[in-house]
């Protein structure tokens, strides 16, 4: 039996289901419904979820590929006291978020640009967030939205810093 880790807890991948995506996986077995099929293609973004640390499209990442995995989900954000990450919160305060279909994808592909850059200028924000689509927002909140929480989290006095 292979495992998994969601969000902190692990699994165990069943036989049979090396065929199936990520994105069924969390939806269908884990009941995690934050990551959403946008396009079933992964040229969309809102199935992005983080792999070993990595975004990846969960609509297009295969099960077979995800044993002993890492992974987090926007459902793994949230903090033991319920509290949103402040990645999360700049999405509120800067006003990124509209229909929210799009945002969890967003959110999760933030995550992974300040992982690898987290003091990122607006242009590679814009450049790390260009394969994610979004129809309500007009992106710029969205690029708002990531700078504010790269200022946060590298300045941890302030409300809502630290990741």
């Amino acid at each position: 039996m292979s495992r998994i880790t969601v969000n902190g807890i692990e699994h165990e991948i069943g036989s049979g289901m090396e065929d199936q995506t990520l994105l069924t996986y969390l939806r269908e077995e884990l009941d995690l419904t934050g990551t959403k099929n946008g396009c079933s293609e992964g040229t969309c973004g809102a199935c992005t979820v983080l792999v070993n640390y990595k975004a990846v499209r969960a609509c297009r990442f295969k099960m077979s590929k995800a044993h002993d995995a890492e992974v987090l989900t926007i459902e793994g954000l949230i903090r033991e006291d319920g509290s949103l990450h402040p990645l999360q919160q700049a999405f509120i305060d800067a006003g990124a978020v509209q229909c929210g279909f799009c945002t969890p994808g967003m959110i999760m592909q933030a995550m992974d640009l300040l992982h690898k850059n987290p003091e990122p200028d607006r242009e590679s924000i814009r450049k790390a967030m260009r394969g994610n689509l979004c129809r309500c927002t007009g992106y710029q909140t969205i690029i708002d939205a990531v700078e504010l929480a790269s200022k946060r989290m590298m300045t941890p006095h302030l409300p809502y810093g630290g990741s």
